[in-house]
């Protein structure tokens, strides 16, 4: 292996000599300079195929491998949008989620790796390309986001004015009611801390009777028809003597929690971006409302089904009971027929991939973006993903804003890179924030 070194002095040529036979001794190469063959050397290195020097050494083929770097990964799709920069030559990574298998992807990351700022430029980018983008906020981090580009933000608490009606749903599909009393039946044995496989059984009696009730049925359905409340399921409940559940869901019908999900909804998909705020809710709370607004999307995307992503950050709340983790997995399995993608970010890759529900969504998402991982991460996702050990090393050493993306079968290691004006629209450094509004004055 011949290499030239220029240099616009001897002094400046002698120095990356020396500094080069370092860094090579340091990776056991034996090096060797051509004293008094630099016109072989010269011819030896041109495009002409001729090997003047005739310098030889014997090697073996895992050796010889390592000495052809040149050929490297590389993605780039037609369309799409841009990603970032190949860390192995420097091209562009363009990737279009909604042409791959399906437009699902996760995001594993440690904290601090920039897992929401690499959310945020492709959602940024995603909207240029005409993509509605709905995202579920556990940690108010994207609220400068929507106020840079007009989204819709809606803040959800106890006190908020916007509700959403957990029993709302699509009347457009054959299946709608079927399926949809299904995740309803998730939603509500998450209020109720578990039902077991009787109290489900009536309860899936009871939500068909109540949804009757107010004219909406399997086969038919009035046109003027409202859609029921918590409050008359309970009533369902009692009139088929099931005590025990109304008990359960009397905080959510009477008690501090009747205002968050016994109200008819007052929100409309209707901006490109629509963020949903849930910090101020308690944890436990967070939980049932990521599972109620993912609902409430899935069902307003299956009426009007066109380019969207649904983004749910720290998704790993979503794995902590099964009700929850079984509906995010049905999601991302149905998802692709009515042109969404789910994006599920989470700093929890052991216990994600830890969970049956969670490999079945590592396995639904055709777009997988891994950042940095430590020690106790890796070997999982190695194992997950199939990584290489060259892949497994950069997960570990990667600087923030770095990452792996896998592409279907695609490999690439990227940097991330936002634009400078895309920047101050999304960072949340509060010094470059305000650097940001001192420069605009």
């Amino acid at each position: 292996m011949y290499i030239t070194i220029s240099a616009s002095t001897l002094t400046e040529l002698n120095k990356i000599t020396t500094l080069l036979e370092t860094v090579m001794a340091s990776r056991l190469f034996y090096t060797k300079t051509a004293t008094f063959q630099q016109l072989e050397g010269l011819q030896s290195v041109l495009p002409r195929g001729e090997k003047i020097l005739s310098q030889k050494r014997n090697l073996d083929s895992s050796t010889a491998a390592l000495t052809f770097p040149f050929v490297s990964s590389e993605l780039v799709q037609d369309s799409g949008i841009l990603y970032g920069v190949n860390k192995s030559n420097n091209s562009l990574v363009i990737i279009d989620r909604f042409s791959l298998h399906n437009a699902n992807s996760i995001v594993f990351a440690q904290s601090g790796s920039g897992k929401s700022y690499t959310a945020k430029v492709e959602i940024l980018r995603q909207l240029m390309q005409g993509t509605k983008v709905i995202l579920i906020d556990p940690e108010r981090e994207y609220k400068q986001l929507a106020k840079s580009v007009n989204g819709t933000y809606i803040k959800l608490s106890a006190t908020s004015k916007e509700k959403i009606n957990p029993f709302d749903l699509s009347l457009n599909s054959d299946d709608s009611l079927s399926t949809h009393v299904q995740d309803l039946t998730d939603i509500i044995s998450l209020m109720g801390d578990g039902l077991n496989a009787e109290e489900k059984a009536v309860l899936d009696k009871a939500i068909l009777k109540t949804y009757k009730d107010h004219g909406i049925s399997m086969t038919k359905s009035k046109k003027n028809a409202t859609y029921p409340l918590l409050k008359d399921l309970q009533k369902t409940l009692k009139e088929l003597g099931q005590k025990s559940l109304c008990r359960r869901l009397e905080k959510f019908t009477k008690g501090s929690l009747s205002s968050v999900f016994n109200s008819q909804t007052n929100i409309k998909l209707d901006n490109r971006l629509i963020i949903f705020d849930i910090k101020d809710l308690s944890e436990s709370l967070r939980q049932i409302m990521m599972v109620v607004l993912s609902n409430f999307v899935y069902n307003q995307v299956k009426s009007n089904p066109q380019k969207r992503m649904l983004v749910i950050d720290e998704g790993w709340m979503l794995l902590q009971h099964e009700e929850s983790a079984r509906f995010v997995a049905g999601l991302t399995r149905r998802a692709r027929k009515y042109y969404l993608g789910v994006c599920i970010i989470s700093q929890q890759a052991n216990d994600f991939l830890n969970s049956e529900y969670g490999k079945a969504i590592a396995s639904q998402s055709s777009l997988r973006i891994l950042m940095r991982q430590d020690t106790t991460t890796i070997k999982k996702v190695a194992s997950e993903f199939n990584l290489s050990e060259y892949e497994q090393k950069f997960l570990l050493t990667c600087e923030r804003g770095e990452a792996l993306i896998i592409a279907d079968q695609n490999h690439v290691a990227v940097k991330i890179i936002a634009s400078e004006k895309e920047h101050p629209l999304i960072t949340t450094d509060p010094a470059e924030r305000y650097l940001s509004r001192e420069s605009t004055n």
